[in-house]
């Protein structure tokens, strides 16, 4: 994607891409907001293009912003800053590299900052940083989402030690939104760097890149220049950092304004939703269970036709928005997160994805999660605990994967963060073993208000094949061990392990998946909506309680049963 702040042009009607040089019908590239037809480079567009193609029809209103020093340092290169930027107005139109606006997406309300990239590189000063501060706190007074359009070289390096501290500045008003549970959403476009990266750019809720928009603290050109490596192809560009956990999510230009309108609906819309009688959702007498044999629950569970997280999503809830990324480095597949709705009712889901075929059970890592994938859970549940959003949970893995890279990476550090931070979430929190409940990998995300299990799944700290291996010294027992571990629903309901066993169709889940949706829909929903009357201390004082009680013998016991 090309930095260059104007295409070039052929007469009057044509011009050349500034990426791939193909020649373009100039209204033709326009109505396609900027992105050419030919190599789907996403060229610049101006804070006010921009502001068009997102908001409705003349919803657009101008923020005051407060007046700011124009020129701190008095500074001069080859010409004054005031030269420079009284051409910059000049040129652009604009009295600064930024516009900030109240408007409606689809008729919901949200605070809109724009950054503009031909004032001087989109370049962060005071008055830019004033101006995030000012849409920050608008947005703070009207409780709607803050989105920010980002594009800039970095600091304004002519206002020296004061643009530095527009980071400071801007990122404590983010703050501010994250203390009032405010949503906040970048949007990256091509270039963002240096101290917009740093600061506002990537410290949102949600980050949304543009194809091929590049993002980074440092430029290729400092690092090559500073330390001599060598740049992998693609560096810096979101397909490289949606690789990396940084952004959530990629989204063409064409699509932007409606996948904007579905994330600010899903996470400020109603927090009603239908409430149907589901009164008979749940089995919680051990007594109403078909008896079988815990080895034949164990293959039941591991059957490949049974349905995913992603089934799940698709079937059991009315829609879904995926997250990506733990913000460090990886974004892990074989745990999936992000904004949903049950019923009509936002919720947050994340849940383990196995997949069915042998590609897709490699490409899934087989369900097991790395340390970025609990990590990326953990960065979901901070997020609907802000929103004040219940959390669905959904988990069928043999546990957390165990290889060299996840010691190194700190797999033990990553499950006991998402244990601890489970323990004090001010939200909902419901949890269904949908298929396997392997060990510290599942309970991982299990610390919850109501687990539930599914009619054909297991739950237990170690495989029957694992335990057979140990102490049977023979992996043939693995059936002896299965019955050992009473791994099985009607075990774990007696045990008070869990709270209620959600039915499955005859046969099994994988013998009709659509009916398994609809049976787990009503179960959670039924759970969801019975815990969103629990004020948050009550939630965390039932969760302490309940846990506390587990393997004691007095009367706070939950296994003693």
């Amino acid at each position: 994607m090309t930095v260059d702040t104007a295409t070039e042009t052929i007469g009057t009607a044509w011009i050349l891409c500034p990426a791939c040089r193909s020649i373009i019908y100039l209204k033709r590239y326009e109505r396609a907001n900027r992105v050419c037809p030919e190599c789907d480079d996403h060229g610049m567009l101006t804070a006010d293009q921009r502001i068009d193609q997102l908001l409705d029809v003349d919803s657009a209103q101008p923020i005051a912003v407060a007046a700011t020093v124009t020129d701190p340092l008095e500074f001069t290169d080859t010409r004054a800053y005031t030269e420079r930027a009284e051409q910059a107005r000049r040129t652009t139109g604009m009295s600064e590299a930024i516009r900030c606006v109240r408007g409606t997406v689809d008729a919901t309300p949200i605070v809109l900052a724009v950054m503009d990239f031909r004032f001087l590189g989109g370049s962060l000063g005071s008055a830019v940083g004033e101006a995030v501060t000012a849409a920050a706190e608008a947005a703070l007074a009207d409780h709607t989402p803050l989105v920010l359009v980002t594009a800039s070289g970095g600091a304004r390096m002519q206002e020296g030690i004061v643009a530095l501290m527009q980071m400071a500045k801007t990122s404590r008003a983010l703050r501010r939104l994250d203390d009032a549970g405010v949503l906040t959403v970048s949007i990256i476009t091509d270039p963002t760097y240096g101290g917009v990266a740093a600061s506002f750019a990537t410290s949102t809720d949600v980050i949304v890149a543009e194809p091929g928009a590049r993002l980074g603290f440092a430029g290729p050109r400092v690092i090559q220049q500073t330390i001599g490596q060598t740049l992998p192809d693609g560096f810096q560009t979101a397909e490289f950092l949606l690789e990396h956990g940084i952004v959530d999510m990629i989204c063409h230009r064409a699509a932007l304004r409606t996948r904007l309108s579905r994330l600010v609906a899903m996470t400020v819309g109603p927090v009603g939703g239908s409430a149907p009688d589901d009164a008979d959702a749940l089995i919680t007498d051990p007594a109403a269970l078909t008896m079988g044999e815990p080895w034949d629950r164990v293959r039941a569970a591991r059957k490949l036709g049974r349905p995913t997280t992603l089934d799940y999503l698709a079937t059991a809830f009315d829609e879904f928005v995926e997250l990506h990324g733990d913000r460090m480095s990886a974004d892990c597949p074989a745990l999936i997160a992000g904004f949903a709705r049950l019923d009509g009712l936002p919720v947050v889901v994340i849940g383990t994805q196995k997949g069915r075929t042998g590609p897709e059970l490699t490409a899934r890592n087989y369900g097991m999660p790395t340390p970025a994938g609990y990590r990326k859970a953990v960065r979901v549940l901070r997020l609907a605990a802000k929103l004040g959003r219940p959390v669905v949970a959904l988990v069928d893995t043999a546990g957390a994967y165990p290889g060299v890279e996840a010691e190194e990476q700190g797999q033990a550090a990553a499950i006991a963060e998402s244990l601890k931070l489970l323990a004090g979430l001010p939200v909902p929190v419901v949890t269904v073993i949908t298929g396997e409940g392997g060990s510290g990998g599942a309970l991982a995300l299990a610390l919850a208000d109501r687990v539930l299990v599914c009619e054909n799944a297991v739950y237990s700290v170690i495989s029957p094949e694992g335990c057979a291996a140990i102490l049977w010294k023979d992996p043939a027992a693995a059936p002896r061990a299965a019955a050992a571990l009473r791994v099985d629903a009607a075990a774990l309901l007696e045990l008070g392990i869990v709270d209620g066993v959600v039915p499955e169709p005859a046969g099994g889940a994988d013998r009709d998946p659509v009916a398994a949706a609809e049976l787990l829909r009503r179960a959670v929903g039924q759970t969801v909506r019975e815990l969103r009357a629990w004020p948050a201390a009550e939630l965390i004082a039932h969760r302490h309680s309940r846990f506390r009680g587990y393997g004691t013998a007095g009367p706070e016991s939950r296994t003693s049963r």
